[in-house]
């Protein structure tokens, strides 16, 4: 049996880079899974060619009737939901003295929001699954500076899986965040900090970027009852950054 055999779970930002491989990794360990994105080209492509056991669902992590209506179609498809992934983001670098509210708004509603709404209307599934496990991706940022926008949002998201956690743990639901360093996604590829990420790499022990599949390994973990007795915590993975 697989390490998700008879598991429901739902990925945000399931269309490409990390959340593509979660999806990718979840289905060979037997999960069924919702992927959500806005990209529907590409959604609906990684659907058709991981067969029956994945739906595609458009999502804007940043709206409530989106998050309703993902939560409905992934119980009435594949009954109660087990696993959260949430993992859309963006990686917009924004500056303190220059940007907009309007500017700030947006990665606000991505990196932040999108977080506490899937938690918030999930939970109700969960407790019919009589238990679950959230992952909630933030970044290393989420442990140390970085820019406006970004490094404020993944920090909360580390806040917010803590409080979670502790304010979860009596219906059985786990809550815990992953900080990956510097991933080999098309996110990071098309940054517009790209040139300042590949000038990181000499600083990373492991002298390296890391792959999607690397990171996914560790997602598995924690989605799976593998890793039964840890909630609350950071989960990082970044070749040696913060070390």
């Amino acid at each position: 049996m697989g390490r998700l055999e008879n598991k429901v779970a739902i990925i945000t930002g399931g269309a490409q880079g990390m959340g593509e491989s979660h999806a990718r990794l979840f289905v060979e360990e037997g999960a069924k899974v919702a992927i959500t994105d806005i990209d529907v080209e590409k959604g609906q492509a990684l659907a058709k060619e991981l067969g029956e056991s994945v739906l595609f669902i458009k999502q804007d992590v940043s709206s409530e009737d989106d998050w309703k209506k993902v939560i409905q179609e992934t119980e009435s498809t594949f009954g109660p939901i087990n696993i959260l992934v949430n993992n859309a983001g963006v990686s917009t670098v924004l500056s303190t003295e220059h940007s907009s509210l309007e500017d700030y708004k947006r990665i606000l509603g991505i990196n932040q929001i999108s977080v506490f709404l899937g938690m918030h209307y999930v939970i109700p599934s969960m407790k019919k699954a009589q238990g679950g496990s959230i992952v909630n991706i933030s970044s290393i940022n989420g442990m140390n500076g970085g820019a406006i926008g970004y490094t404020d949002t993944k920090f909360a998201v580390r806040g917010m899986s803590k409080a979670a956690a502790k304010e979860l743990a009596h219906y059985g639901i786990r809550v815990n965040s992953v900080h990956p360093g510097v991933i080999n996604t098309p996110m990071v590829q098309h940054s517009e900090a790209f040139d300042q990420i590949q000038a990181m790499i000499d600083f990373i022990p492991l002298k390296r970027m890391a792959e999607p599949q690397e990171i996914s390994n560790l997602v598995l973990f924690l989605a799976s009852d593998e890793s039964s007795y840890s909630t609350g915590s950071e989960f990082i993975a970044d070749g040696g950054i913060l070390a």
